[in-house]
């Protein structure tokens, strides 16, 4: 049996602000609590009977994780040069798709702990056929195409009730409380641990009962960004249509390719935020 998990920094039980993840002592921690909270999630897959894990560092330059730290028993996918980014690796082979350390959307509930989708310094709302979506539903939605099932989240409580309004059925792990984007109340990452493993192993034991999320094509994703410099410069790509100022859409035939569309787009996106774009020399 196995097990795919994507894992990201913000939803993890000690962090409250985004100075916590800049890189610098406070930075240093976190990446090991980030990495303790992964193996807590492993352990809980192979109490459940899992057979084998595979891990996508799935925050900032995804090498957050310390492998010296890692459960032996995983793999990890580390490294940020990928066109999979937090999915890399997973594929049809996988029984269950796990989520460790999410957040909530940008433009989801306002106590979210550090809220933001894909890129924070320039994507404002992104939405999959009408749908405003968050990562942890994109991520699902692949996974779904692949039939794989998304079984488990964990982060704060805004974070779990909004994915819980797309994917009901999920066994979920709240590390956390949101108070605002830059606030939270903790608790102690031991008991953190333990709640991950614990839901982790639940939904591993339920794998039969979850369905993988899926969602007919075509897929037209509508992004909406923070400038128009960055939707303009997006628009590079043939396929991407400008819908107004700070808005552009585009459509694939598949989610996979979707995917990787997008998140073209948002590198674009992110490059094109100072006016970079434009001083790039033949």
């Amino acid at each position: 049996m196995k097990i795919f998990i994507s894992a990201d920094i913000e939803g993890i039980s000690g962090v409250a602000t985004n100075v916590q993840l800049k890189k610098n002592d406070e930075y240093q921690r976190f990446r090991k609590l980030m990495t303790q909270e992964v193996n807590a999630a492993v352990e809980g897959a192979f109490r459940g009977g899992a057979t084998e894990v595979v891990i996508a560092d799935g925050h900032g330059n995804m090498s957050n994780i310390l492998i010296e730290d890692l459960d032996e028993r995983a793999r990890l996918v580390s490294g940020n040069n990928r066109v999979m980014c937090q999915l890399q690796g997973l594929d049809e082979s996988f029984d269950g798709i796990m989520f460790v350390g999410h957040h909530g959307r940008e433009s989801g509930s306002e106590r979210t702990t550090i809220s933001h989708t894909l890129a924070g310094i320039c994507v404002k709302e992104m939405k999959i056929n009408g749908k405003v979506v968050g990562e942890t539903e994109m991520n699902a939605t692949v996974a779904g195409a692949m039939d794989v099932p998304a079984i488990f989240i964990s982060g704060d409580d805004a974070y779990v009730s909004e994915v819980k309004e797309t994917l009901p059925d999920v066994e979920a792990a709240v590390v956390k409380y949101g108070v605002d984007r830059f606030a939270a109340e903790l608790i102690a990452p031991k008991r953190a641990r333990s709640l991950i493993t614990e839901k982790a192993e639940a939904a591993v034991r339920r794998l039969n009962e979850f369905k993988p999320y899926k969602v007919d094509g075509p897929y037209t994703f509508d992004l909406t960004f923070k400038g128009s410099q960055q939707a303009l410069m997006t628009t590079t790509i043939p396929s991407v249509e400008m819908t107004g100022p700070e808005s552009i859409r585009f459509t694939c035939d598949d989610m996979v390719t979707a995917y990787k569309h997008m998140w073209g787009v948002v590198i674009i996106a992110m490059t094109a935020t100072n006016g970079v774009l434009g001083q790039v020399n033949a």
